[in-house]
């Protein structure tokens, strides 16, 4: 097992800090890391694509889980798979979708791992319809605070504190999992420009369950009456009949788009990053004007539909050195009229937000800390250097937790305390598990200390 001192930050390159990081190749290296982890405890970390601090551990040790990266078993029947913790989504779309199956709930990246989907209980365009991740997982391995390794199942106080924990109940060591069956590697995708926030809501309310996968780019830079404007796509797994001829002879095939890694470097050369007011505003406008009014049944890879970013290495870099902040939020239904002050806030403060997705949710999974809840979801990139932006994301802060709402602890990195037990009704039995699991606090990290979770 491997072992050194290094600097981590999330994918937003915010508060970075210094921990001792072990990279364990068995269970029983990941063991005595846990067992020898000094006062500081530990915190498991897979591929650093939450964008806070959920997976550094300031003065501690981080277990680094992605050399636990097996696929065990697979039922090409029942789409049941089983693998290690630090298998990433990247992977098994790799090795099964070209036996017909795909992952039941994907997040905009799929270089996350299985552990880091259940540990934030991540949720993708297609939460209406299946749910948040854990909701097809099975059973998973644990590693809890006293060395024992528990198999841990759905309808228990363990999976509901683990799924959506944050890492903090104990090292996930592998996982049982559901995929969904598909007959292609492409997507049949329907996109339509709505005209304002009030015409997207309408839109995405009609569209009922005719689409498994929807959500809305929201240009953020827009107002007066264009307030909210987007453009809204909507998809499902192509079938084999709708492919071209050529398509046909490997339609299982999965091949995404990679640009060269140069590109990668260009963002961080420029201090202040390159996306300004201007330059957002003017990106958002191309985006919007060249998308259609309305097509049907375009084909698009997967990895265009899903994960469209992950095609530019390290695109983290375009706000520049200092980072961004990713805001994420959620309100239920019959509080449409907080989003809409929340977005008029944010398009006359002329935030350049290089990326802003709203998403429907469906019913609520039982983890206890687990963002979604049904209503309406916007995720939302800030530049980390904006002026007076933390004063300014507190304030929506507690317009989200009067509503009801709550922010997504996956991706937040500056949270105050005091609201946290109002977006999350069911933190003191979180509290209460965690406490009797774990009495000495073997498992830390940065944002665990920052709100007393």
């Amino acid at each position: 097992m491997s072992v050194d001192t290094v600097s981590l930050t999330g994918w937003g390159r915010t508060a970075p800090t210094t921990a001792l990081r072990f990279r364990p190749r068995s269970y029983e290296e990941a063991a005595a890391t846990v067992r020898g982890c000094g006062p500081r405890g530990s915190i498991a970390r897979g591929l650093g694509r939450s964008h806070g601090d959920a997976a550094q551990n300031a003065g501690g040790s981080v277990l680094d889980m992605t050399r636990l990266n097996r696929i065990r078993a697979f039922d090409a029947g029942s789409g049941v798979v089983v693998c290690e913790a630090g298998v990433s989504l990247h992977r098994l779309m790799e090795v099964l979708l070209p036996l017909g199956w795909f992952v039941p709930v994907t997040p905009g990246s799929r270089y996350i791992t299985v552990g880091g989907a259940i540990g934030s209980d991540v949720h993708g365009h297609n939460h209406r319809a299946a749910g948040s991740f854990s909701r097809h997982v099975t059973e998973f391995e644990l590693l809890t605070a006293d060395g024992e390794v528990r198999t841990v199942r759905p309808g228990t106080p363990l999976f509901d504190a683990t799924t959506g924990g944050m890492g903090l109940t104990g090292v996930i060591l592998s996982a049982t999992l559901r995929f969904h069956p598909v007959k292609t590697s492409l997507m049949s995708v329907d996109t339509e420009r709505a005209t304002d926030l009030d015409d997207l809501l309408a839109r995405l309310t009609a569209g009922g369950r005719r689409h498994r996968y929807e959500s809305a780019r929201v240009d953020l830079t827009s107002r007066g009456r264009a307030t909210g404007r987007a453009v809204l796509t909507r998809g499902e797994h192509a079938s084999l009949d709708t492919l071209p001829a050529h398509a046909r002879r490997a339609p299982l095939s999965f091949r995404p788009a990679q640009l060269p890694a140069a590109h990668s470097l260009v963002p961080d050369l420029v201090p202040g990053g390159l996306l300004g007011r201007t330059s957002a505003a003017a990106l958002a406008e191309l985006r919007y004007r060249r998308a259609p009014r309305s097509r049907t049944g375009e084909l698009q890879r997967l990895s265009a539909f899903f994960h469209p970013l992950d095609a530019v290495p390290h695109w983290n870099r375009i706000h520049g050195r200092g980072g961004f902040v990713h805001y994420e939020f959620t309100v239920g239904h019959g509080q449409e009229e907080t989003l809409h002050r929340i977005v008029r806030q944010i398009s006359q403060r002329r935030c350049p937000s290089f990326l802003a997705v709203l998403r429907r949710f469906g019913a609520s999974d039982p983890g206890l800390l687990s963002f979604p809840v049904p209503g309406w979801a916007l995720a939302l990139d800030l530049p980390a250097s904006l002026p007076g932006l933390g004063r300014f994301l507190d304030g929506l802060d507690e317009e989200v937790a009067a509503a009801g709402g709550r922010v997504c602890l996956t991706n937040d990195s500056r949270l105050r305390p005091d609201v946290l037990a109002a977006m999350y009704p069911r933190l003191s039995e979180f509290r209460a598990l965690r406490a009797e699991l774990d009495p000495n606090g073997a498992f830390r990290s940065d944002l665990s200390r920052r709100l007393s979770l």
